[in-house]
C-alpha cells in the first residue's frame, strides 16, 4: 500500500459530504482526469521539434521582409544566427541559407533533423523495455511525478540552445537522447494507474476518450509551438517544459495509485475475470467452447458479441501478495498475442509518429504556407485522430474484436494516406478533409493496440489478477513500436531529399499499414472464425 498524496490527505481532512458519499466515483475519475493531464503534456512536450523544424532551415531569399526585418512577421527582431563579417552585420540576398540556424544551414539539413528524431526514438524506445520494470518496483507516483520533471527540463534544455546561441549539433543530439529516456516513465505508468482503477467491461470505449490525450498534447503542442517559433523559437520549448514540469509537481500532489490506499474497492461489474486468447474453435471444440465461454456474466451462452479474448476462472487462493508481485519480461513475451501485437505497433507507430514530427514540414514544403499556418494545419491530423480513437474502441467494445478493428482501420488508412498525398495539395478544402480523416484512421490502431489491447493483455490469466504486469505488458507491447517510431522518422530523413522523395515516403508509410495488417492476420482469421462459430451456434438454439 502506498502513501496517501498530501492534497488528497488535505481534502480527506475537510470531510466534505459529498465527497466523502461518492468518493470512489471521484477518487476513480480524478485519475482518469489527472493520467489524461499527465500524458497529454508529455506528448505537448513532444510536438515543437515538428513545429520549430520550419524555421531551423528556411529559404531567406523568398521573403524580403525577412531580410528586412530579421523575421517572417514585419517589424520582428529576432536572436537568430546574423551573419557578421568583421563585425558588421550583412543581408546577402545571394545567400539562401543566412538566416538559417546552424548546424542545420547545411544541404543536408533533413538527415539531421532525422538524426534528431532518431536519437530521441531510438532512446525512447530501449528505455520503455527498462521503464515498465522500474515502473513496477517502485511507488508509481514518484515515478510519473520525477519522470515528467525531467521531461520539463530536457524539454527546456533544447530551448536553451536559442537564448544561449548554441550551434553544435552534439547539444541537441544529448537533449533528445535525455528528454527520450525520461519520456518512457509516461505510458506504463498512467496506462497502469488507470489499468488499477478500471476494469476491462467498458475498457475499449473509456481507453479510446482517454487515449485522446496524446491528440489534445499533439494540438497544443503544435499551438504554443507556432505562436512562438517566428519570434523566438526557443520558447516553443521552454514553455512546454514548464507545463510538463507542472503537472509532474501536481502528480506527486495528487494521484492515488491503488483503490484500497484510500479505502475503496475494485468495482466488480467493472472488472471481470482476466483474459486469455482461445485457440480457434474447430466442430470437435464446439462443445468445449460452449462450456468456456462466458458473455455478460452467463455461463455456455454464446451471442454475437463473445470476443476471441474468453473469460477464465479466477484462481481464489492466489494471494494479495502474488497479485502484486511483479513479472519478468520472458512471461511477459509468453503472454499470446502480445508478440503479434507488438509487432503490428511497430508498424502502426510507424506511421504515427513519421506524422507526428513530419507533417508540418510537409505541409510547409507542399504548399505555400508559412511555418506558423503548417503548424496549425497539421493540428487537423489530431482532430481526426480523436474520433478516430473513441470510434475504434467503441467498435471494438460493441464487436469483442479488437484485432478485426485494427485491420478495417488500417486498410482504409492506407487509402486515405494515398489520397492525401495525390489530392491534398488542390485545394485547402480537400486538404483539411483529408488530413481529419487520415488522421482517424492512423490513429485508431495505434490508439486501441496501446490502450485497450494492452491492459488486456496485462490482464491475462497466467498472471493470476495481477495488476503490476499492466505496466511491464505495456512498456512491452509500446516498447516495441516506438522502435517502429524511430525508424519512420529516420527514414523519413533520409528519403524526403530525394527525387520523388515525399511521395517514396508515403509509399513507405502506406507499405507499413500493410505489414502492421499481415501481422494482425492469425487474430483477425481467429476472430472472425469465432464470430462465424457463434453465429452458427445462436441460430442452432
Amino acid at each position: 500500500m502506498a502513501a496517501i498524496p498530501p492534497l488528497i490527505k488535505l481534502l480527506r481532512t475537510c470531510r466534505i459530504p459529498f465527497l466523502v458519499l461518492h468518493r470512489e466515483y471521484i477518487y476513480r475519475y480524478s485519475v482518469l482526469f489527472l493520467t489524461f493531464l499527465f500524458y497529454m503534456s508529455y506528448h505537448l512536450s513532444r510536438k515543437p521539434i515538428s513545429i520549430v523544424k520550419g524555421e531551423l532551415h528556411r529559404n531567406c531569399s523568398v521573403n524580403q521582409s525577412y531580410n528586412l526585418h530579421f523575421g517572417s512577421q514585419p517589424g520582428s527582431v529576432l536572436l537568430h544566427q546574423l551573419p557578421v563579417i568583421d563585425g558588421v552585420s550583412l543581408v546577402r540576398s545571394d545567400n539562401d541559407t543566412w538566416c538559417d540556424w546552424a548546424p542545420f544551414d547545411q544541404p543536408n539539413y533533413q538527415n539531421l533533423f532525422g538524426a534528431l528524431d532518431y536519437a530521441f526514438l531510438f532512446t525512447y524506445a530501449i528505455s520503455m523495455f527498462f521503464s515498465g520494470y522500474i515502473g513496477e518496483r517502485m511507488p508509481l507516483r514518484y515515478f510519473l511525478g520525477f519522470g515528467m520533471i525531467m521531461c520539463g527540463i530536457c524539454t527546456s534544455m533544447f530551448g536553451m540552445g536559442y537564448f544561449f546561441g548554441i550551434h553544435n549539433m552534439s547539444f541537441y543530439v544529448v537533449a533528445q537522447i535525455l528528454n527520450g529516456a525520461f519520456q518512457t516513465t509516461g505510458w506504463p505508468g498512467v496506462v497502469s494507474a488507470v489499468g488499477k482503477w478500471f476494469g476491462k467491461g467498458r475498457r475499449g470505449l473509456i481507453m479510446g476518450i482517454w487515449n485522446s490525450h496524446t491528440s489534445f498534447g499533439n494540438i497544443l503542442g503544435s499551438v504554443i509551438a507556432s505562436k512562438y517559433v517566428q519570434t523566438a523559437w526557443g520558447w516553443s520549448f521552454v514553455v512546454p517544459g514548464i507545463i510538463i514540469g507542472s503537472m509532474g509537481i501536481l502528480c506527486l500532489l495528487a494521484l492515488v495509485e491503488e483503490p484500497a490506499d484510500v479505502g475503496c474497492q475494485h468495482p466488480v461489474h467493472d472488472m471481470p475475470a482476466p483474459t486469455r486468447y482461445e485457440p480457434i474453435p474447430t466442430h470437435d471444440e464446439e462443445e468445449r467452447i460452449g462450456k468456456t465461454v462466458i458473455n455478460d456474466g452467463q455461463s455456455g451462452k454464446l451471442s454475437q458479441k463473445t470476443p476471441i479474448i474468453a473469460v477464465d476462472d479466477v484462481n481464489d487462493n492466489v494471494t494479495a501478495t502474488e497479485h502484486s508481485r511483479p513479472i519478468g519480461v520472458i512471461t511477459a513475451f509468453c503472454i499470446p498475442g502480445v508478440i503479434e501485437f507488438s509487432l503490428a505497433l511497430f508498424f502502426a507507430k510507424l506511421v504515427s509518429y513519421t506524422f507526428l514530427f513530419w507533417l508540418p514540414l510537409y505541409i510547409k514544403a507542399s504548399s505555400s504556407l508559412s511555418v506558423t499556418e503548417s503548424g496549425l494545419m497539421s493540428t487537423l491530423f489530431d482532430i481526426g485522430g480523436i474520433l478516430g480513437g473513441i470510434s475504434a474502441g467503441l467498435f471494438s467494445d460493441i464487436t469483442g474484436q479488437r484485432a478485426s478493428t485494427c485491420g478495417i482501420m488500417l486498410v482504409f488508412g492506407a487509402i486515405m494516406m494515398y489520397l492525401y498525398n495525390a489530392f491534398g495539395a488542390v485545394s485547402h478544402t480537400l486538404s483539411i478533409i483529408l488530413l481529419l480523416v487520415t488522421g482517424a484512421f492512423v490513429n485508431g490502431p495505434y490508439a486501441l493496440i496501446t490502450t485497450a489491447v494492452s491492459a488486456d493483455l496485462g490482464t491475462h490469466s497466467v498472471l493470476q489478477g495481477n495488476a503490476k504486469a499492466i505496466s511491464t505488458v505495456t512498456a512491452i507491447i509500446d516498447g516495441t513500436g516506438s522502435i517502429g517510431a524511430a525508424f519512420g522518422p529516420l527514414l523519413t530523413g533520409l528519403i524526403a531529399p530525394q527525387g520523388k522523395g515525399w511521395n517514396n515516403v508515403f509509399y513507405m508509410l502506406i507499405a507499413s499499414n500493410i505489414a502492421s495488417l499481415a501481422l494482425l492476420s492469425r487474430l483477425i482469421f481467429k476472430e472472425v472464425r469465432l464470430s462465424l462459430f457463434l453465429r452458427r451456434s445462436s441460430q442452432g438454439s
